[in-house]
């Protein structure tokens, strides 16, 4: 009697979901602004426990026994507040200034700058003022016009993670549709970008998402959207009309890495739709790192396979004050050489606006 092959039922892949915090605090002045009053609603409604705070920048009363579990417990957790400093930081070479509406992020990337940027304050703030940082964003596109002034959005934050909870990301796209000289850009591993799909944008607002080789997201890329779900996504928001383009950071150097890269681009190539490659762009950043950072990681990721090893690094001085650690020259020559020629064999009339 032949053996009876049984198939097996196609393992269904859960989506990722949207961020839901553990943990609420709000700053009560907050609760002055309708976006205030809303997030607290929706607190509400999800169930979710809330306190208030003094100040958003101060929280000190966070649940946790170790270092450990307090730093996983404060990725889990949302400050409402208000933007007082409304002097934009400058933003190299991906915008001329950061537009701030929010800070820290719920993904737990291993090699993220905002380890040593956020330092002790790693939970998630968003801003409820977002009428007084439009005002702001107006003086400094005034300030430079005719030129045309860029806003990122996200170097502080992935806002697309957040939309849901604050609409931020959507009150930044309509103002800056109605303008002239300013541009909006944004980068994100997420893919929730439905509330953003039939805003009026005037093509002033350019979103990219973060990609990367299967190794990176795999090992270094926890609670983020998979690499699917990204370019499901890019599909969307170039059906919406929004200029395209994506970020190849941080490219790291491992076994395979050409291998990996090479798919990527051509993943990239025949997953997105075909208007989706008009007017497309690309940024490509090496991985760095600093002492600070290295430690940092080390104590926040203490099984990261990330690879920290200053004896195979080169310095590069940064602005903070600190030095960076980057690849070799040759290194570095490698990496652009080739990702740079997959680019264009696979998206011929894009555009690389910078290699760092």
């Amino acid at each position: 009697m032949p053996t009876q092959v049984l198939e097996r039922p196609e393992r269904k892949v859960r989506p990722t979901k949207a961020f839901v915090p553990d943990l609420v605090y709000f700053e009560p002045s907050s609760l002055d602004y309708p976006k205030g009053q809303r997030i607290l609603e929706w607190v509400k409604e999800k169930n979710i426990e809330y306190h208030m705070t003094t100040s958003h920048n101060r929280i000190t009363n966070l649940p946790g026994e170790t270092d450990l579990e307090k730093y996983r417990i404060a990725k889990r957790t949302l400050v409402v507040g208000i933007r007082r400093t409304l002097k934009f930081d400058q933003s190299k070479p991906s915008a001329e200034y950061a537009i701030p509406i929010s800070t820290g992020c719920m993904g737990h990337c291993h090699y993220c700058y905002l380890q040593t940027t956020l330092g002790a304050k790693p939970y998630v703030r968003v801003y409820v003022n977002t009428d007084d940082i439009l005002l702001a964003a107006k003086d400094y596109i005034e300030e430079r016009k005719p030129e045309i002034t860029r806003f990122e959005a996200a170097c502080t934050s992935d806002p697309v993670g957040l939309e849901h909870i604050t609409g931020n990301l959507a009150d930044l796209i309509t103002f800056m549709a109605n303008e002239e000289f300013g541009r909006l850009r944004f980068v994100t591993k997420y893919h929730h970008v439905e509330p953003l799909l039939n805003l009026k944008h005037g093509g002033n607002t350019r979103v990219r998402f973060s990609v990367n080789a299967d190794y990176v997201i795999k090992n270094f890329e926890p609670n983020t959207s998979r690499f699917e779900e990204r370019i499901e996504a890019a599909g969307k928001i170039a059906h919406a009309g929004y200029p395209l383009g994506f970020i190849i950071a941080p490219i790291i150097w491992h076994e395979g890495w050409e291998e990996g890269y090479g798919d990527l681009l051509k993943r990239l190539a025949n997953t997105l739709p075909k208007d989706a490659t008009k007017d497309l762009t690309f940024e490509m950043i090496q991985h760095r790192f600093t002492k600070t950072a290295k430690n940092l990681i080390e104590q926040r990721y203490p099984k990261s396979k990330l690879e920290m090893d200053i004896a195979k690094r080169e310095t590069k001085w940064g602005k903070y004050g600190q030095y960076k650690y980057v690849y070799p020259k040759n290194q570095q020559q490698a990496l652009r050489e080739f990702i740079t020629e997959r680019i264009f064999e696979y998206f011929p009339e894009s555009k690389i606006e910078y290699f760092t």
